[in-house]
């Protein structure tokens, strides 16, 4: 059966998914260097991944993308649609496939060459130490070249900037390729709201609404502290979400 099965004493059994030989033995000689690791498996491409898993389930694979037959992306969807899909980190050389990452809630994105590092931060978020609970959320998000990950809830607000939207946390910005349109409607449910035709605001960080000559502006307790604008289109539905929380 196909699904995630967790090793013995909370280590995880993996899967390692790669069409060239080299980066797939390297890669599965790594993870055996890690203690959280209890079993690795290796297949050349799509087919033989599902054969492996149909025999005996993983509990993470750590796929590539741009593969022969059945790419890494699609091979994901495929286990999407089953009960207890394995989680996928994506190791790839190549960052245009990171918002089909995002769409498919992969646990990770770790770019080619494989930093032994950076593996072993893919494998802290399977393993959970420290990662975000299921119904939280991550985005991935370019840094100097490097795809990383980060966490909804990490998010105190959004704003647009054409097609894309920026991502504010207590630590920076982020610029990702999602319209704002889009994250709307993907997050009303996780407690994000629209208060400008530009700004999507996460509802738990507001701790203050003010008006001041007929102007209305929400306050994020969070440090630092930030006062955006609420359009009066918007201020009554504010103000019905936040009495609602």
């Amino acid at each position: 059966m196909i699904g995630a099965a967790q090793g013995d004493g909370g280590a995880l059994r993996a899967l390692v998914v790669d069409d060239e030989a080299p980066a797939r033995d390297e890669l599965a000689w790594l993870l055996r260097q890690d203690d959280r690791i209890a079993a690795v498996r290796t297949a050349a491409d799509a087919a033989e991944a599902l054969r492996l898993l149909h025999d005996e389930p993983v509990d993470v694979l750590f796929c590539d993308i741009k593969m022969p037959g059945l790419d890494g992306v699609e091979l994901a969807r495929v286990l999407s649609r089953f009960a207890s899909p394995p989680q996928i980190v994506f190791v790839t050389a190549y960052d245009d496939h990171a918002v089909e990452a995002f769409d498919l809630h992969a646990a990770d994105y770790v770019m080619k060459p494989v930093r032994a590092e950076r593996l072993a931060e893919a494998v802290r978020r399977v393993a959970g130490s420290g990662a975000p609970p299921p119904e939280d959320e991550t985005i991935p998000v370019e840094l100097g070249g490097v795809t990383r990950f980060v966490r909804r809830s990490e998010v105190r607000f959004v704003e647009a900037q054409g097609d894309y939207a920026r991502l504010h946390t207590a630590t920076g910005s982020h610029l990702v390729r999602v319209p704002l349109s889009v994250l709307e409607e993907r997050w009303a449910a996780a407690g994000f709201a629209r208060i400008h035709r530009s700004t999507l605001v996460a509802l738990a960080h507001v701790d203050e609404v003010r008006t001041v000559d007929g102007r209305c502006s929400v306050r994020l307790g969070t440090e630092p502290p930030v006062e955006l604008p609420v359009s009066r289109r918007h201020t009554r539905e504010l103000r019905d979400l936040l009495a609602r929380r």
